[in-house]
């Protein structure tokens, strides 16, 4: 079963959720001593890393990965259990994330002086971000089928170089009759930059903002977040109709 979207919540949500993964990942990359939660391929780098060299933040960065597959695991559940019962998966997912994007600023704003990535309060808020974003990378996977990564741009990027340079391909080409690439690959090309560009801008203007916000704010920014995947639960519990089978 897959949900079917509305035109509107179909654009809205990958750009939010996106600019929501930005957000928190230029926030905590400041806060919590260079950690990236949006993202857990900078954590299989610091997993290699801390066999050779010794710095503190150790712990966290060993438990990102299986904390990050914590978050996707539980989406994935929550997801199948949804389709059983023929419940929305989608509005529950992400409340879901927004619970845990909630957690994270609630650890900063009890604990707000963290001075060591090794006390309780920065492990803490660590993973409520990392199990966040597990579960926002989750649910495009499962329930926005085809949608580029809001949280992972590596791809994303290898992908806006690729469709970029066929399109230019294509102008540069007007008029012949052979040669690469074909109109049917243009189409799909234009198509997928239209879904990439937007996610990519979006979180690049994410990190910007949460890194100023954090600088003029501290932790309180976190509430923009929180805000934002919260008002998409709302919209989606709204606007998406009931998983349809096929």
């Amino acid at each position: 079963m897959t949900p079917k979207w509305c035109a509107c919540s179909y654009r809205t949500v990958p750009a939010v959720l996106g600019f929501a993964a930005g957000y928190v990942d230029g926030c905590t990359f400041i806060a919590l001593f260079g950690l990236f939660v949006a993202q857990v391929t900078g954590s299989f780098v610091s997993i290699g890393a801390v066999l050779v060299v010794r710095e503190h933040g150790v712990l966290v960065k060993v438990l990102a990965i299986p904390v990050f597959l914590l978050g996707a695991a539980v989406a994935t559940v929550v997801v199948s259990v949804a389709r059983h019962r023929g419940w929305r998966a989608s509005p529950l997912v992400l409340g879901l994330e927004s619970l845990l994007l909630a957690g994270l600023l609630a650890t900063t704003l009890v604990v707000p002086d963290m001075n060591d990535p090794d006390q309780p309060a920065a492990l803490v808020a660590g993973l409520f971000g990392l199990c966040a974003m597990g579960v926002q990378s989750a649910f495009v996977r499962l329930l926005m089928s085809g949608t580029p990564s809001t949280n992972v741009m590596t791809t994303n990027t290898t992908q806006l170089a690729i469709d970029g340079t066929e399109v230019l391909l294509a102008r540069l080409w007007v008029g012949r009759t052979a040669g690469f690439p074909a109109p049917a690959d243009i189409a799909h090309a234009r198509k997928r930059l239209a879904e990439t560009v937007p996610i990519v801008l979006a979180f690049l203007v994410g990190t910007v903002a949460g890194a100023v916000a954090w600088h003029e704010l501290v932790f309180v920014c976190l509430v923009v977040p929180v805000a934002m995947v919260g008002g998409l639960t709302i919209m989606v519990a709204r606007h998406a109709t009931a998983p349809q089978r096929g």
